[in-house]
Formats: structure tokens, sequence, C-alpha cells
């Protein structure tokens, strides 16, 4: 995976305006016109590459945005990947459909790969990469490659649209606009900065001027700090999104850990990292979107973890997946290892505690 893009991926975090050349290398490297971010919370706010800027203003100017049907079957997909045309309509539907003859086919576009995030705070987010006509479908090893990026972009993109897509004066003035408990801290994990919805969190996260942060949850503050240790060889090698639980083991917040990088420096000065926290809601089983957000599973991690929370045996999982039950196994352990957890009977509380809720 290439670090300098990851690194930049995440200095749009807080330096919005940055986004549309990393859409462009999006683009580039999948043979693509131009990319695409949509974030949506109280109101609609985007970014795009200049190549396609234009033909996107129009696009949500004239109405089309609101008629086009990739949003609904991208925000309605429980597996958490990028999508082509061909997942969801025959050649006949494409070529008959409003949107693809009479808006993106008459401007030379009419392939794409898009996802859909549901994050954890009730913003829906979209990235599309838009692909010529004349250049064809999108194929498996550039969706592929798109899907690496992903845990980033998403990460990424969730700070950006809580700041509305709009680069913050200062440090003060971001961890405000978040209007979500966050922390600045430093690579060893002493707390430079934290928002007053912060403070509101004593009980089960602790921080005093100057010191450390400590959390009350002591296999969280272990990821945490193999997160901040392995931001150092690179963004996304350890855990970097994990559950904070309460004593009776209920998962109450997930925590995200943001590198900070490049310029974003210019805003937050010499902070490590930001450590954001979204809130937990009760739900029976997670979805598949919810626990690769949460956790940084892989789509089969995802499902056996799901299986989990639903009761199902690993026989019963490795039946249904058409896999060898030493697959799942190790599937499993996997799973254990980034949930924090080191039992089964564990992971399926800590799963069945666990569902976004939207942002107080």
């Amino acid at each position: 995976m290439n670090s300098d893009l990851v690194d930049r991926i995440y200095e749009c975090s807080v330096v919005p305006e940055l986004w549309p050349a990393v859409l462009d290398d999006l683009a580039e490297m999948t043979e693509s016109r131009g990319g695409l971010l949509f974030s949506a919370r109280k109101a609609l706010c985007w970014t795009a590459s200049g190549s396609i800027r234009d033909v996107f203003e129009d696009y949500v100017n004239d109405g089309w945005f609101l008629r086009c049907p990739r949003r609904p079957c991208l925000m309605s997909q429980a597996q958490p990947s990028f999508f082509v045309e061909q997942d969801f309509w025959s050649e006949d539907q494409i070529e008959h459909d409003p949107i693809y003859r009479d808006f993106f086919r008459p401007r030379g576009l009419g392939w794409s790969a898009g996802t859909g995030l549901q994050v954890p705070t009730g913003d829906s987010i979209i990235f599309s990469v838009e692909r010529t006509l004349e250049r064809g479908p999108f194929e498996a090893d550039e969706v592929a490659t798109l899907n690496q990026l992903r845990p980033h972009l998403a990460r990424s993109a969730l700070v950006s649209a809580r700041l509305g897509l709009q680069r913050a004066q200062g440090a003060t003035d971001a961890l405000s606009a978040l209007r979500l408990p966050a922390l600045l801290l430093s690579e060893t994990g002493v707390v430079i900065e934290a928002n007053s919805w912060a403070e509101t969190l004593a009980d089960q996260v602790r921080f005093g001027a100057g010191s450390r942060v400590s959390l009350s949850d002591k296999t969280a503050q272990e990821m945490l700090n193999a997160g901040l240790k392995s931001l150092h060889a690179a963004p996304g090698a350890g855990s970097s999104t994990f559950p904070l639980r309460d004593e009776l083991g209920k998962a109450t917040m997930v925590l995200h850990l943001i590198p900070i990088k490049r310029s974003a420096h210019d805003i937050f000065g010499q902070s490590f990292a930001l450590l954001l926290m979204t809130p937990v809601s009760s739900e029976r089983t997670p979805s598949l979107d919810l626990m690769r957000s949460l956790f940084d599973l892989t789509p089969a991690e995802a499902r056996v973890a799901q299986g989990i929370a639903a009761g199902k045996t690993l026989e019963d999982l490795a039946q249904t997946g058409e896999v060898s039950i030493n697959t799942v196994r190790n599937q499993l352990r996997r799973v254990l290892e980034k949930t924090g957890c080191t039992r089964q009977a564990e992971l399926a509380a800590l799963l069945a505690s666990v569902a976004v809720g939207a942002a107080a």
C-alpha cells in the first residue's frame, strides 16, 4: 500500500480542501476520469476532482443526485466494499435508466466504483470514482485496490464530515466543531488538548493537565497503546478503531485513533493523533458494515463475528461459508485479536451490545 497516499488521506481529515488531489490519485490508479466525496447529515456537502467538478455541479444543482439510483443502492449494502454498476443492474437496465441515459452517457461517463459509509454519528458518506464510457467497466483488481484504502478513507472522512468539509481555524475550533468527545494526543498518549464533550466522560476516560490518557477499560487501554505505537510504522498497521466497555463489559463508546499528518499539523500543532469517540447503543446483532468499521475486520472475519453474535456455531459458519472448520477457527482467532477479546463467549457478549447510535 502507498504509505504516502495513506498519509495524505489522513491529512485531508482536517484540511478538506486537499480531498480533490487525493480523489485525483484514486482516479489515476483506477484509470478513471475523477473522484467524488459526498457527505450528508443536515445538509449535503461534497467535493470532487477538478476534471469532473462541472459535471457534478449540474448533477447536484439540477436534481439528478436526488433521483440517482446509485445512492440508495450503495447505502443499502451490508458488505463494506466499493461496488460497480454490474453489482446492482443488468446491462439492459443500465442502458434504459434515465440517469445513465440522459445524464452520464451524454457527458461521456457511465461507469463508476462507489461505496457508502454509515458512520457512527448519523453522517452518510459516499466515495466514488467515475470512469469514461469509452474505457469500460471497472475490473475486480481495481475494486480490490480501492477496498484496501477504504478503512483509511472512512476514518478520515468521518472527521471531514463532522467539520462540514470546512477547514477549522485552529485546534480548539476543530475539536469544538466535531461535537463528539475528542482528545489530541502526543505519541506517548499524553493529552495535549480535550474538548468539553470529552470532559464529561471522567468515569471512563481520565486525564489531567500534562498527563497520559487513562481508560477505565484495560483492554481498550492496551489497544490504544498498541495503536499509538503502530502509527510510528504505518497508519492502520495496528488497532485504529476499537470499543470502550464499561465495568459490565458492555460497549459504550467506539474510539477512532486518527493520525495527524503533514499540513494537519498547521491546525493541531505537534499533536501526534486525534482520538475521536462515537456513541454506542444496543442491538442484538451488529451489521457487517458496523463490525468492519469498528474493528477493521475483513469481510470473512466480519461474517464470522456476525455469526457468533447471532449464536451460530463454528460448524454452522463453516458449512454456510463453504470453507473448512480450520479456516473459520483462524478467522475467529483474528477477530478475537482485533476486538481485544480472549474467549468466544466474551466476543458474543461484546457484539451483542454494539451498534452505532446517532450522536447526541
